[in-house]
């Protein structure tokens, strides 16, 4: 029986200076597919990912096309060869764009287009020093849930990210995120510490920017996906683009349910993933979910040779 293989595209916190360095040299692909995000954009995509500054490559405007770049060169390379195709696609957060465009229900430019300014809308939703996010390790979801209805106080605060067991990013108002903290800590949590990000993502406070956001998808052209795409809000696959772009929409305020996502693949039959992007933030994650299946990585010529040599032979 033939085995299943889905790749997972990552989000902001996967970017670094000179990520995918080295695939320039021997896949022209790779700095082709900058060179046109890069003539859409208006600046020089792949001068700021390998060069920087690397203050301005960690702001979320610019962060975020050149994550979805990365995903789509890497895609695009691997199609270029005999890898086996895969049967589910998905994204965290914004890897769900990177998802959608490598299953071709979005243009690769107009989603180029499109995550910039989503950027650029979560920046303006939110004042500097209004919003947080935390990292909780070690706590049940319901115990989580209480510190939230009990930390708020009145202001904003939610589960933002289910990133694997046990593992879950709270999203805010500054002083209920402090709050969070102080009862995640006397409930015994591993970790409960602030995330230097300059956004709140996934909560109400990006209600402004995906309003903002709506307007601008219903100029986007979505179609349905020719690989099966499960999104972050939802754990669903739509066929319609106007399902689709609802769940994008939502996803600016809702959670990112990242571990019932790889539950849900597995259960699907998928036997292995690859990480088609920088870094192995999601490797990571899926394996405290589930380390009977391997995430695989092709971030480097390394590892993009070993997946395409192992995925002839899944499991992985």
């Amino acid at each position: 029986m033939k085995k299943k293989l889905a790749f997972v595209f990552p989000g902001q916190g996967s970017q670094s200076l000179t990520m995918l360095g080295g695939f320039e040299n021997q896949f022209p692909v790779v700095t082709e597919t900058y060179q046109a995000a890069s003539d859409a954009l208006g600046y020089d995509l792949w001068a700021l990912v390998q060069q920087g500054p690397e203050i301005q490559l960690n702001q979320t405007e610019f962060t975020q096309p050149a994550l979805l770049v990365a995903g789509v060169a890497l895609w695009r390379l691997w199609k270029q060869h005999p890898g086996q195709v895969p049967d589910f696609m998905a994204g965290h957060s914004l890897g769900e764009y990177t998802a959608l465009v490598c299953a071709g229900a979005v243009d690769f430019i107009a989603a180029v287009t499109l995550v910039a300014l989503r950027g650029k809308l979560m920046q303006e939703a939110v004042s500097p020093g209004r919003g947080a996010m935390a990292a909780i390790v070690g706590l049940e979801n319901d115990v989580l849930l209480d510190i939230c209805q009990h930390a708020a106080q009145g202001q904003i605060l939610s589960p933002a990210n289910y990133n694997s067991i046990g593992q879950t990013v709270l999203a805010g108002e500054a002083e209920a995120i402090a709050r969070a903290i102080e009862l995640a800590l006397k409930a015994k949590a591993k970790i409960a510490k602030i995330i230097p990000v300059s956004v709140p993502s996934h909560c109400a406070l990006m209600q402004p920017a995906a309003e903002r956001l709506a307007e601008h998808l219903q100029n986007v052209m979505i179609t349905t996906p020719a690989i099966p795409v499960v999104n972050n809000v939802d754990v669903a696959c739509y066929d319609q683009p106007e399902k689709i772009r609802s769940a994008l929409v939502r996803q600016l305020f809702s959670p990112v349910r990242w571990v019932e996502t790889v539950q849900y693949l597995i259960a699907a039959g998928v036997d292995g993933m690859i990480e088609c992007g920088p870094g192995k933030v999601l490797a990571g994650l899926n394996k405290r979910i589930n380390a009977d299946v391997e995430t695989l990585t092709i971030a480097t010529p390394e590892s993009f040779q070993s997946a395409l040599e192992r995925t002839t032979a899944l499991p992985l």
